[in-house]
């Protein structure tokens, strides 16, 4: 006569209390614990972008709010009547004043630069104002083009008139010899220079 295992009597009040003690706590647990982890990620991913943007002041160059400056600068251009100049220089800044204004370091200026004799202007030190439309020229002014070689103090040059004008002294060699004048002014690309104040000249025998 075999004997059958008896079963196992269900779980009794007390288990199951014990099971919903143990799940209650889990509940609670989660519920600290899932807030702090939010947290913690949130401080952490504050922190990369403290830290990128902290990363990023350190790696830019400590002249960022500098004005702008372009090197060899190259501007080409038409005057009102639709004859070409060229401008160049060794470094163009744009004034953080005002804006219109542009510093040239070791400008020169070519009038007619395509033509058979092209008119160079060159100086120590420049500025052009976009506003007005002029490039003023200044220390040491060189002008070269053709038979003619003169040297001033300043000049004027009008980009939208094309013209170049002079009030300091002006002296050198034109095509009839030496000359000096008080003023001067070149009209048609280079092609008519014209003296005024005080001029005298000492024409050369060939």
């Amino acid at each position: 006569m075999s004997l059958a295992q008896a079963p196992s009597p269900a779980a009794g009040p007390r288990d199951q209390a014990a099971r919903w003690r143990a799940h209650s706590v889990m509940i609670r647990r989660a519920r600290i614990a899932l807030p702090a982890a939010i947290g913690a990620i949130f401080v952490l991913l504050v922190g990369f972008v403290i830290h990128g943007s902290l990363a990023g002041a350190k790696a830019r160059p400590q002249d960022a709010d500098a004005p702008i400056q372009l090197v060899n600068p190259r501007f080409v251009g038409r005057d009102g009547k639709g004859r070409a100049y060229v401008i160049t220089a060794k470094t163009a800044t744009r004034d953080e004043k005002d804006y219109n204004r542009v510093l040239l370091d070791t400008p020169m200026l070519v009038l007619d630069e395509e033509g058979s004799n092209p008119t160079r202007i060159s100086s120590q030190s420049g500025v052009y104002r976009e506003d007005a439309h002029t490039l003023n020229l200044d220390g040491g002014v060189k002008l070269n083009g053709g038979d003619v070689n003169f040297s001033t103090a300043s000049s004027i040059f009008n980009t939208a008139t094309g013209v170049l004008e002079g009030t300091g002294e002006i002296q050198g060699m034109g095509a009839l010899g030496e000359i000096i004048a008080k003023s001067y002014g070149v009209y048609d690309k280079g092609d008519r220079l014209v003296f005024k104040g005080g001029v005298r000249t000492r024409v050369e025998s060939h």
